[in-house]
């Protein structure tokens, strides 16, 4: 029995002990900055095949329980993935194109339109039409010359070019609505972003309505932060509330499309206000440091201020930006604190439970620059941030190696421990 229980007491130890090394080898997961291309096309590959198999199974319909855009997210992102992918390994192109048009039909359907409005300018609002615009753009742009999306592509840019010059003709306002009534500066960035690419692509300059655009914006910001605000006036365009993580990484990765300049300035901006002071954690708060607000429905349940999904996000900004010490930290802190699982081909995180998490995670790890040239603006922590996670992984490990150094000594049944013998 006492043999028992020290192998017992052993395999437990070394159980733990592994257990603990793998959490450690996460923290320390190279990000995609720390990669080559096709070794992000090949990290991104099981990440893809949890969210297939989910999306096969009904999860876009789940996570719209969840919040308003939760089934469109769902197949934008993994279609905008699948992009990325076949972008970072030609051997990958075929397939990324298949799933990136399959991904885009389902946003072409009526599933895909039915929680917008028909009657808005663009017909079912900025929102669906700048993202579904974007997916095409880089699907024509996967595709190459001949790309049969590319006339449809042509038409939708021009609509949303065309509502952007009627909004900033009427009310001055560069922000159009994504439901009635209602409209987020990061849908129209999104946007505007898909406005310029297509294009480029299709050869017709947009220069001028950016230009006229950036303008307008910029006198809208959000003046605590010098950002663009979470939400504006559905009309005038003026803020309503001040800058939030949830929206402000959507903008930061579109607007490193429209202005690699400004965006960088944006992203420096961002993290010196937004950066987690939550010792371990290098997320990213929703709210501006010194207001500690609750979340809602935009930022999902807030830790200790931070936001779990626009820390995903960020990632991927990071990575467009060219902020290693960012990218390296936020990469760490998903696998770290994510408890990914791979087996048969794919890999989750939380064991599945939210999908659309994965959707947004995968989109930040394969990101990469869709035009221009690579950035550098790094403001990221050090490695110390790693430092309390070895800790609380040192004080888990103790009682397990006790518990190791008390079961060596207990002699066996039968026999009594050995006498000391006398000097």
């Amino acid at each position: 029995m006492i043999r028992v229980l020290r192998s017992v007491v052993v395999l437990f130890v070394l159980a733990v002990t592994g257990l603990a090394g793998i959490e450690v080898s996460r923290l320390h997961a190279p990000s995609p900055l720390e990669r080559t291309g096709a070794q992000v096309a090949a990290d991104a590959l099981p990440r893809l095949a949890f969210l297939r198999q989910a999306l096969d199974r009904g999860s876009a319909r789940d996570m719209q329980a969840l919040f308003p855009e939760g089934w469109f997210f769902s197949y934008a992102l993994y279609g905008l993935t699948w992009v990325d992918v076949g972008s970072h390994s030609p051997a990958q192109r075929d397939r990324a194109l298949a799933e990136a048009r399959w991904a885009l039909s389902q946003l072409d359907s009526a599933d895909g339109r039915a929680v917008f409005d028909a009657a808005l300018d663009p017909p079912y609002g900025v929102f669906y039409q700048g993202w579904t615009t974007w997916l095409r753009a880089g699907v024509v742009a996967l595709a190459g010359p001949g790309a049969p999306e590319r006339d449809r592509l042509a038409g939708d840019a021009g609509a949303l070019a065309d509502a952007f010059g009627r909004r900033l003709d009427r009310t001055g306002s560069p922000f159009l609505t994504a439901y009635p009534g209602q409209a987020w500066p990061c849908d129209s960035v999104v946007a505007l972003a898909a406005v310029r690419l297509a294009g480029t692509l299709t050869g017709t300059d947009r220069s001028a309505l950016v230009a006229r655009w950036t303008k307008a914006a910029d006198t809208r910001r959000d003046v605590a932060t010098g950002l663009l605000p979470h939400t504006v006036d559905a009309v005038t365009g003026e803020p309503t509330s001040g800058a939030r993580a949830t929206s402000q990484v959507i903008i930061l990765r579109f607007l490193r499309d429209l202005d690699p300049g400004r965006g960088a300035g944006d992203w420096i901006a961002f993290r010196d206000r937004f950066a987690s002071d939550v010792p371990g954690l290098p997320g990213v708060r929703e709210h501006p440091t010194g207001e500690d607000l609750p979340g809602d429905v935009d930022s999902g349940p807030l830790f200790h201020g931070l936001s779990a999904s626009a820390s995903a996000v960020a990632l991927g900004d990071a990575v467009l930006y060219g902020d290693r010490p960012a990218a390296a930290a936020l990469t760490g802190l998903a696998e770290g604190a994510g408890l990914a699982v791979q087996w048969d081909g794919t890999r989750r995180y939380l064991g599945g439970a939210l999908p659309v998490g994965d959707a947004f995670l995968a989109w930040s790890l394969a990101a990469r620059p869709w035009t221009g040239d690579n950035l550098t603006a790094a403001t990221g922590p050090s490695w110390t941030w790693r430092l309390p996670w070895y800790a609380v992984l040192a004080l888990l490990l103790a009682p397990a190696w006790l518990l190791a150094l008390v079961a060596a000594r207990i002699p066996p049944l039968g026999r009594p421990p050995r006498a000391t013998p006398p000097p």
